[in-house]
């Protein structure tokens, strides 16, 4: 009786062991990327050739919504995702944390894309007024950097202001009750501020700040599936040249998918950059300026090194 209860036990072990294997190769097959409401890899989604391409090497595809860069870029912190995309402010407030991740491409500038908004009534004209104000952000996003700039340019420091630190969803809410005096936001949302609340741009980051979309993933990823890397960036840059070539028609695919009015997401798709590329060491340099800005204000807690950071791809992987 005791041999076959150690047998069947000796099975089931082996079951289970066999079942563990299977889940781990499933997770091991599947690209688990993480993207926001708006920007090319909501267009990607909805394409849909990044799943064809990648089902011929044997991998899914699993996308998840986040509120924004920072939330995201602690989803690749823990591990529920594999790769993303945000804005210049979230990778270093992320490595920053000790975040093992890569920046693996850019896409160009969209200082239009972002800004600091103050009520249609409100009698603050210049950004030297914010002093002693409420103003909405979302922490460690790439408005984070706008302000800061803005701020230096009108003669403030950051502790100057009252900063409060709100998701959009919530800091329109806030800026809507008129419980903050301004607030610094990203398309669509700035976007849809500016249509359907008649909100009065104060500044934006023209001039001022790059606005650069960085798409990172986690380490081992990227030096585990370089060929994914490269065919990630392929997809994401052949989606960049269509928008390009036809914003009607992208505004046509991505209102429904945010949920807005084709007239406000005719202004969100026309300010973003486009064309996904290679880290330049003008752009490494760029992002190590906003690293040590964010270190002389203390609100990180290091000096970084940027170009730590920075994904090369194999040579037979580039090449191709």
């Amino acid at each position: 009786m005791r041999t076959i209860t150690l047998r069947r036990s000796l099975a089931a072990l082996f079951a289970a062991a066999l079942a563990f294997g299977a889940i781990t190769q499933a997770q091991a097959e599947t690209l688990r990327i993480g993207y926001q409401k708006y920007g090319t890899l909501v267009l990607l989604k909805a394409k849909g050739t990044l799943e064809k391409r990648l089902a011929d090497q044997g991998i899914d595809v699993k996308w998840t919504e986040f509120p924004g860069g920072p939330q995201l870029l602690e989803g690749l912190n823990v591990g529920s995702i594999d790769f993303g995309v945000t804005g210049e402010t979230p990778p270093v407030f992320a490595q920053a944390a000790g975040a093992d991740l890569l920046y693996v491409a850019y896409e160009p500038p969209a200082p239009q894309s972002e800004a600091i908004l103050v009520p249609k009534g409100s009698p603050i004209q210049s950004v030297k007024e914010l002093a002693g104000k409420k103003v909405a952000l979302n922490k460690g996003s790439n408005v984070h950097y706008l302000l800061v700039r803005a701020l230096e340019e009108a003669g403030l420091k950051y502790s100057d202001i009252q900063p409060v630190y709100l998701p959009p969803a919530d800091a329109r809410a806030a800026f809507e009750r008129g419980s903050v005096d301004a607030w610094v936001i990203w398309d669509p949302f700035q976007a849809a501020a500016e249509k359907q609340l008649e909100a009065r741009t104060l500044r934006n980051g023209e001039g001022l700040v790059d606005n650069h979309q960085f798409y990172l993933a986690t380490r081992p990823y990227a030096q585990k599936h370089p060929q994914v890397i490269n065919t990630l960036i392929e997809e994401v840059r052949a989606v960049g040249e269509d928008s390009k070539a036809d914003p009607d028609k992208v505004t046509e695919q991505v209102a429904p998918l945010l949920g807005l009015p084709k007239d406000i997401t005719s202004i969100a798709v026309k300010r973003q950059g486009y064309g996904a590329q290679p880290l330049s060491p003008e752009v490494v340099t760029a992002q190590q300026k906003i690293a040590d800005t964010f270190t002389a204000l203390k609100l990180i807690p290091k000096k970084l090194s940027i170009a730590d950071v920075i994904w090369t791809p194999p040579a037979k992987v580039a090449q191709q």
